[in-house]
């Protein structure tokens, strides 16, 4: 036996062979020899690594490397509750990564869940119910309704057999499975003499051999496909450990520097040390870390608000950065509720509107409204439709949305629905006497009603079998024989709605004797009069065409995957206006090797017929072009890709756990155009975080450079170590939550995507961060020489600390944009700011004229011509950035978006 064996391609008496089985079972000897040979049947979990372990790796970054050297600094100077703020700061960063963390192994243990705990085997010609744990190949499983199927098996007995596949091909649509045996290389979806572990059966009996358990099952080669993805770091993330690395080089230059000049000018070595503590921290943005927390989480709930829950808190922001979206087609892209749109009758075409399970519609003929009442062919197309059925609205009223059964009959009963035709109300005109239960053999179902005094069959099915059946065909409201010209008019209505991706039911009917009280087939053979067609399909979802659009504004490719055939998928893709591109099928991308897949990925635009593993080579290939991919999805099958993506967006409504614990994000309302709002709320809280980052580093860089200038020029520093503190983790703190909380300004999906080698810093940035920093520190460097002359040293200061602090209130309105001006974001749009500036403001006031106060922060009062000179410097700060700006409007911008040289 081989992990390769196609076993759908031999007989059932082969696979026996092969296997050392038999139709009676296995021996319990057999069983134990196998048990040891190909072991339990369970699917194996990746080694766990230790709590302990991962809580401690939380702190391998580069940025809490310089938040520990910052908390350390403080203990040296004696500001221990500086220090203990930045080690709580610490341990919340670390605790929040280690409930990520341990979150991603979740979905290994959801997946270990799906095995069903019992099964039932025939062994030595007994029927015994067995742990599933223990099944081996080989071995004669028996299958029934509500069954959950234990191991992958070859089916060998098999009665009106349907299995619900989903979570393996993600279609919703329950399989007809057969015994029959098959050829040529098919996928999973379409191999219909076998059942798969972890699927459920929805209908019907069967027995089957066991072929594969374990990791050797479908589900099990996802499951290894899972344990070997390892999460990448996202852009996000590696920003962060780049920005550390730099601070940590510029915090080292800065008081080599200060240290060096300290010397030169003579300072006293405490002197020059103070001011080197003091450059440091100056130079680390202690309030960094909880400030973009706390951004982000507030992100999570604007993104919860729009139907897009985050699991993890980098997610947020990897939503923004995407370039590529691969969609699932069913209940995404489309309603996933199979919808009539299209009537044929006589050849008359009746196009049906409305869309869904809602029974709300119209019936028209060349776009004018008709009442099913007043047209007896049309009247019988539906009222078959609805009583040939088993399926039922989920409530009688005309609000429902929801049917129980079958979607292929749910949606011929909405359709009846539609004109008035309620099925309960039918039955009990036309109540059920008979039937002949559809099986996939025979490929129709029929039943049995009284009319007029008489009876009268009611049949559906697939339109090359009925019309083997069919003598007659109904026209202008009478049955006529059906010759070759009427039999080839019905054909070219199938092949018409087969182009546009419709699933077509032929309805018909015969008129029996009253007393005929069971039907079968030798009186339906040759003797149905063809009613009619129905063509149904599963729509595009109205909003799912809009957010697409959106997705080409903002230059993010729309790809779709599908289980599906071709045919359908490109019809749902035009349909759906995706981008240009080829359509390949599953057995042509498993042609491809892994090279060549990335070089045609950019080509290609619709995925059809796509297995399991697939969509993990697509996520590859993708990001081998360097694009940022969000997957979505919500089977079992979609797990591997989902963990590979930069971003997995798992179904809530109709998603697996498996899914969600491998997923980023999950969509609370299975909809496509909840990904494109994740993804514009994602672009607006990165470009939040960029304009925290830059506030932050710049009040950083000009508190610095005006101690180097101070130093340089006078050999004093204008701001005590306690000033620089309270300036960074109170008021550049307090500032810098509420920055992050700028609303959006509504042009997100109008920008280019960021290109995945652009980081949180850019080359625009950086220069506007240096030009703000040596604008900040002029007013303070000169302010306090001035002063320095003509007041005490600590009144200087303190007119040099109000000027940093003041000079950070002007430039947090420039912060708010790298784009646009005050006048249109407008000076009070953030209300948070507003309140936050007045808090800054008072907290400023009380450490300057609260005497007990005054000592602690070096501060003395200081009066109003003084507050004018702090006031007037620190708003001709913000006039000259703003006029750099509507000057030079590229400057800051440059490699935004994408970098200077690709």
């Amino acid at each position: 036996m081989s992990e390769t064996t196609k076993w759908y391609q031999l007989p059932p008496e082969r696979v026996l062979e092969a296997l050392a089985s038999r139709r009676s079972g296995l021996t319990e000897q057999e069983v134990q020899e196998r048990l040891s040979r190909y072991g339990t049947n369970e699917l194996k979990g990746r080694k766990k690594t230790s709590p302990v372990v991962v809580f401690l790796r939380q702190f391998l970054s580069p940025l809490v490397y310089v938040l520990v050297a910052a908390s350390s600094v403080n203990v040296v100077i004696g500001k221990y509750t500086d220090a203990v703020v930045i080690l709580i700061t610490l341990l919340i960063m670390a605790a929040i990564g280690f409930i990520q963390e341990t979150r991603a192994e979740k979905a290994m243990d959801a997946l270990l869940r799906l095995a069903a705990p019992k099964a039932r085997v025939r062994r030595s010609g007994q029927v015994i119910s067995v742990d599933a744990r223990e099944v081996v190949p080989g071995d004669i499983i028996l299958l029934e309704a509500g069954d959950r199927v234990p191991a992958d098996a070859l089916i060998v007995e098999s009665s009106n057999l349907k299995v619900n596949e989903s979570l393996l091909t993600g279609e919703s649509m329950p399989v007809d499975k057969h015994t029959d045996t098959l050829s040529g290389e098919l996928a999973v979806a379409d191999r219909k003499n076998m059942v798969f572990m972890g699927t459920t059966v929805t209908y019907g009996r069967a027995a089957g051999i066991v072929v594969s358990t374990g990791m050797s099952s479908e589900i099990g080669r996802i499951a290894g496909a899972l344990r070997e993805v390892k999460p990448e770091p996202t852009p996000l993330q590696r920003s962060i450990s780049n920005l550390g690395r730099y601070i940590i080089i510029i915090t080292g230059a800065a008081c080599a520097l200060l240290v060096a000049v300290g010397f030169l000018r003579g300072l006293d070595w405490l002197e020059v040390f103070l001011i080197a503590v003091a450059a440091a921290v100056s130079a680390i943005p202690e309030g960094l870390p909880a400030t973009m927390t706390v951004v982000l989480a507030v992100g999570m709930r604007f993104m919860a608000q729009r139907h897009a829950i985050i699991r993890q808190l980098v997610a947020v922001e990897t939503s923004g950065s995407v370039t590529v979206i691969c969609s699932d087609k069913t209940g995404t892209l489309t309603l996933n509720q199979m919808t009539v749109k299209r009537l044929w009758t006589g050849g008359r075409w009746i196009d049906v509107t409305g869309e869904g399970y809602l029974p709300q519609g119209e019936l028209r003929v060349d776009g004018r409204t008709v009442k099913a009442s007043d047209d007896e062919a049309v009247a019988l197309v539906l009222r078959i439709g609805a009583l040939c059925n088993d399926a039922l609205l989920t409530a009688g009223d005309r609000e429902c949305c929801g049917i129980m059964g079958d979607p292929t009959e749910g949606a011929l009963v909405v359709a009846a629905a539609k004109a008035g035709f309620e099925k309960e109300r039918l039955e009990l005109h036309y109540p059920r006497l008979d039937e002949i239960p559809f099986q996939s053999e025979r490929r129709y179902m029929a039943t049995l009603h009284p009319r007029d005094g008489g009876k009268q069959a009611y049949v559906k099915g697939a339109p090359e079998r009925l019309l083997e059946m069919s003598g007659s065909i109904l026209y202008d409201g009478a049955s006529v024989p059906l010759t070759a010209e009427r039999r080839q008019a019905v054909l070219e209505a199938v092949d018409i709605m087969a182009r546009e991706a419709m699933r077509v039911i032929a309805l018909a009917y015969v008129d029996l004797p009253a007393e005929v009280e069971e039907l079968h087939e030798d009186s339906l053979k040759g003797k149905l009069v063809l009613a009619g067609l129905a063509g149904m399909a599963d729509p595009p979802r109205e909003e799912a065409k809009t957010a697409i659009r959106l997705c080409k504004q903002a230059g993010i490719r729309v790809v779709m995957i599908t289980g599906d055939n071709r045919i359908t998928a490109e019809s749902v893709a035009r349909q759906l206006d995706l981008p240009p591109g080829r359509a390949i099928t599953g057995q042509e991308l498993q042609a491809m090797g892994d090279d060549e897949l990335a070089t045609e990925a950019a080509r290609i635009s619709v995925f059809a017929r796509i297995e399991p593993l697939h969509k993990l080579r697509i996520v590859k290939a993708f990001k081998r072009l360097g694009e940022v991919v969000a997957m979505t999805g919500d089977g079992v099958n979609d797990a591997p890709a989902l963990k590979a993506a930069d971003i997995g967006i798992a179904m809530g409504l109709t998603g697996t756990d498996v899914a969600k614990e491998a997923s980023n994000m999950v969509l609370a309302d299975d909809n496509f155009a909840s990904v494109v709002a994740g993804v514009e709320e994602g672009r607006a809280i990165f470009n939040r975080l960029r304009n925290v980052l830059f506030f932050l580093l710049s009040t950083g860089l000009g508190s610095l450079l005006a101690l180097i200038f101070a130093v340089l020029t006078s050999g004093k520093a204008p701001l005590t170590p306690i000033q620089i503190i309270w300036v960074n983790l109170v008021t550049g703190t307090i500032i810098a939550i509420p920055l992050g909380l700028e609303p959006k300004i509504g042009d997100e999906l109008s920008k280019p995507p960021r290109h995945p080698k652009v980081n949180l810093v850019f080359p625009g940035l950086l220069i506007r961060t240096v030009f703000v920093a040596f604008l900040m520190s002029m007013p303070v460097f000169l302010l306090f020489n001035w002063a320095d002359d003509v007041l005490s040293l600590t009144e200087a200061r303190t007119i040099a600390f109000c000027t940093m602090v003041v000079v950070q209130w002007f430039i947090v309105f420039s912060a708010r944009s790298d784009e646009y001006s005050i006048f249109k974001l407008g000076l009070f749009r953030n209300r948070w700011l507003i309140l936050a500036l007045l808090g800054a403001l008072v907290l400023q006031l009380i450490v300057i004229y609260v005497p007990f106060l005054r000592p602690a922060f070096h501060t003395a009062p200081i009066g109003w011509f003084e507050w004018g000179l702090v006031v007037v410097s620190s708003f001709g700060v913000f006039v000259v950035e703003a006029l750099v700006r509507a000057v030079f409007p590229g400057l800051f911008l440059l490699g935004k978006w994408r970098p200077l040289r690709d």
